[in-house]
């Protein structure tokens, strides 16, 4: 899929990749980065940087923090969810809060908006083992070998 981009956020865009929030990190290292598919982390789209990127899928996933609740705020993400519409992209948008509270939520939200289910992903012979034994919960393990915990609930 091709699009245009900011060349000059580029470096903002790799800054943003080392430095990850905790509530993008527990989503990356936890869910998106075992998807059977390419997941981008923060990626430049026209003259913004979004938190995750499924190109395959047309679909942008942006973690929002409490910054995201002021009105001028609002007024911002709402053009730039219009911005990436008009460039046939879906934006799915989550509180941190939910990635805190509702994490199996989130996960199988974004599943169902790729069209896929739990079982889809767990079939998958090299997932198997990932998506085989206890529950994720709290922060996400350093070397990313935790789980969805939505995806284990379909299969116990």
């Amino acid at each position: 899929m091709l699009f245009n981009y900011n060349k000059r956020l580029t470096s903002n865009a790799q800054d943003l990749r080392k430095n990850m929030t905790a509530e993008e990190k527990h989503l990356w290292y936890d869910f998106l980065k075992h998807l059977p598919m390419t997941v981008n982390r923060q990626k430049n789209i026209g003259n913004y940087i979004v938190d995750f990127f499924i190109s395959s899928k047309g679909i942008v996933i942006e973690i929002d923090g409490v910054q995201h609740g002021i009105d001028e705020n609002k007024a911002a993400d709402a053009e730039r969810d219009r911005d990436m519409k008009k460039l046939g992209f879906k934006v799915l948008r989550f509180k941190n809060s939910d990635i805190h509270k509702n994490f199996d939520t989130v996960c199988n939200r974004i599943l169902e908006e790729m069209g896929m289910k739990a079982e889809d992903v767990h079939s998958r012979k090299e997932y198997q083992v990932l998506f085989s034994s206890s529950t994720a919960r709290g922060p996400p393990s350093p070397q990313g070998k935790a789980y969805c915990r939505a995806v284990t609930k379909e299969h116990k």
